[in-house]
């Protein structure tokens, strides 16, 4: 393993990375800096030794989420004024929702973690490819399954929106 000390300038990196994507105000910068961020957490994967987890996260996440991220931003080409009131909205009423949800989940964290173990731990397989992709299409499934639904829907939606017609 390596030591900690190599693990500092790749997580200052990923946290800068990340503050540029939330506090960017063009939609593009903040998918680049994304990437900065998957790309920093691969190079942390590579470091701990879970070279498997490091690949997929380059292949997928840092290929093809963030190319379908970049061609619904293309698509939808939103206007300055558009982006301001975007902003705005989602300041005033998505912020304080996600702020109160993730200060739960922190309070959470710190009240399990002082009484035990901090995480429910279940029996995980030996970490090969094998049983990787036998838990994913065995147990998790549904949730694999759901979130290409997702993915399938916002694209659809994109390209909804970016045919209509401004006058409408």
């Amino acid at each position: 393993m390596i030591e900690a000390a190599f693990f500092y300038p790749f997580t200052a990196l990923m946290l800068a990375a990340a503050l540029c994507v939330v506090f960017s105000r063009q939609p593009i910068y903040s998918v680049l800096s994304l990437l900065v961020v998957m790309f920093c957490l691969a190079a942390l994967f590579v470091m701990l030794g879970a070279y498997f987890v490091a690949a997929l996260q380059i292949l997928l996440y840092a290929g093809a989420v963030l190319v379908l991220f970049l061609f619904v931003i293309m698509l939808l080409n939103l206007e300055p004024k558009v982006l301001a009131r975007m902003r705005v909205f989602t300041l005033r009423a998505v912020g304080p929702l996600v702020a109160g949800v993730l200060f739960l989940q922190l309070f959470r964290l710190f009240v399990t973690s002082s009484g035990g173990q901090p995480f429910a731990t279940s029996p995980t397989p030996s970490g090969n490819v094998e049983a990787i992709g036998r838990l994913l299409f065995t147990k998790y499934l549904l949730p694999f399954e759901l979130a290409s639904f997702l993915i399938l829907a916002a694209i659809i939606g994109a390209v909804t929106l970016a045919k209509q017609k401004p006058d409408q």
